[in-house]
């Protein structure tokens, strides 16, 4: 049996629940924590690629690598199920899959394996410089496991929420059901109502 991943989103706790908020979500609140903020990767045809670009939509963004046996596909599956939960709200979603594994994931393969899933997914890389910035930053853990005669990855395995103004809202859990993300996504997509007593000061 293959090793499964890696770092549980639990583990990952620790490095972000100092700035995490309680708001009724079924993910981590981890509004205004100092994560990433942005990475400096690049798209399939070589040009550069940052979070700046989605701005206006929702970002789901992931770390993985298209040879994971069962935790990327099984986090890229929930993605599409959340995108169809949405409904019409689910052309505001924007998923981004960047790879851990550069060495093997080139372009073509990235962009076939994220296609496969949905077409609006969107796929990101580095060489291995730039892929240990980003992993850095995004507080992601990774690592080579040798594995026969190659090699599998270790990585982290939460999925990161921007709001659309491209700040930082939420880390899911991987054993967060699809219903629970879009649950989380649609309070993140609802505008907050003022209360009467909070109307009232204002006037």
């Amino acid at each position: 049996m293959q090793r499964r991943l890696f770092i549980s989103a639990l583990a990952a706790l620790p490095l972000v629940t100092r700035t995490a908020h309680a708001a009724g979500f079924n993910a981590i609140d981890i509004t205004g924590a100092s994560i990433g903020p942005d990475y400096q990767l690049f798209y399939g045809d070589g040009k550069p690629a940052s979070l700046r670009d989605f701005k206006g939509k929702y970002v789901m963004l992931f770390f993985g690598f298209t040879q994971c046996p069962d935790v990327c596909p099984t986090a890229l599956a929930r993605a599409v199920e959340v995108k169809r939960l949405l409904g019409a709200d689910g052309d505001k979603l924007q998923v981004v899959f960047v790879t851990v594994d550069p060495e093997r994931d080139t372009a073509p393969l990235l962009a076939e394996y994220t296609r496969a899933f949905d077409p609006t997914f969107v796929a990101v890389r580095g060489n291995l410089e730039q892929t240990a910035k980003a992993a850095k930053d995004f507080k992601i853990f990774y690592r080579k496991v040798p594995s026969g005669s190659s090699y599998t990855m270790d990585h982290t395995a939460l999925t990161y929420v921007f709001d659309a103004n491209g700040k930082i809202r939420l880390a899911m859990k991987h054993e967060q059901t699809a219903q629970q993300c879009a649950d989380d996504l649609r309070k993140l997509m609802t505008p907050k109502k003022e209360t009467g007593f909070l109307k009232g000061l204002f006037q």
